[in-house]
């Protein structure tokens, strides 16, 4: 071992977890795959106890699964399970909204606005990317506005056990025109300081979000069923 290795800094637990966190919710690790703790304690720094305990930790928080024998794999979410998820998600951002709505201030509707602008613009022209980066935006900024740090960490951990099925939510042809005008009611009723209505507005885009998970799985099966009989 040279010098520079034995003085490099290890990369704590935390840490470790974070960015394999991040990586699941990124969708850089995918579903089943194996998560190998020497090869992970090169990629981030960190030592194998360090790895070790980091996948611990992303095991009780439902995003990493432990199979015997086999090691540690990135966990596989049911539909029925993701369309639960999704609806607790539910209850938790439209608190979220409801509090935006309560504590939003002109820069942040001066925000939200443009935010509103930017994403029709990508509905109208076709970018989904540019969309999806809306999306993401937007609930993010609902939920810092809204200042519920408890809510925001539960979230963040819901969301990472459904992001493969929001992935494949998300690149279904005609999606963002759905839920285009979803999140500008979520936007115009925050702006507007209403927080019934941004709660019920974030209440019915998730519901929706529950339904085409539903629906989408239905027509993977469908397809497969398909291909089989040809």
């Amino acid at each position: 071992m040279s010098p520079d290795q034995s003085t490099a800094r290890v990369a704590s637990a935390r840490e470790v977890a974070d960015r394999i966190r991040e990586a699941i919710v990124q969708g850089e690790l995918v579903p089943r795959q194996r998560l190998v703790e020497a090869d992970l304690a090169d990629d981030y720094g960190s030592s194998r106890g360090n790895v070790r305990a980091a996948l611990s930790e992303l095991t009780v928080e439902g995003l990493i699964e432990r199979i015997q024998n086999r090691g540690a794999r990135v966990r596989a979410v049911s539909v029925d399970e993701a369309v639960e998820i999704t609806e607790v998600r539910s209850a938790l951002e439209a608190l979220c909204a409801r509090k935006a709505a309560e504590r939003i201030g002109d820069r942040d509707v001066d925000e939200l606005r443009g935010l509103a602008r930017r994403m029709e613009d990508a509905v109208l022209r076709g970018d989904r990317d540019a969309y999806a980066q809306g999306n993401k935006r937007l609930h993010a900024r609902i939920i810092e506005i809204s200042g519920q740090h408890t809510a925001a960490a539960m979230i963040d951990r819901l969301h990472g056990q459904v992001i493969s099925h929001q992935f494949r939510l998300s690149r279904q042809p005609g999606r963002p025109a759905v839920s285009l005008p979803e999140h500008l009611a979520i936007i115009d009723a925050v702006c507007r300081h209403d927080p019934d209505e941004a709660a019920e507005a974030m209440r019915r885009h998730l519901e929706s979000v529950a339904g085409a998970i539903r629906a989408a799985s239905g027509t993977a099966a469908d397809a497969e069923d398909d291909g089989a009989a040809l």
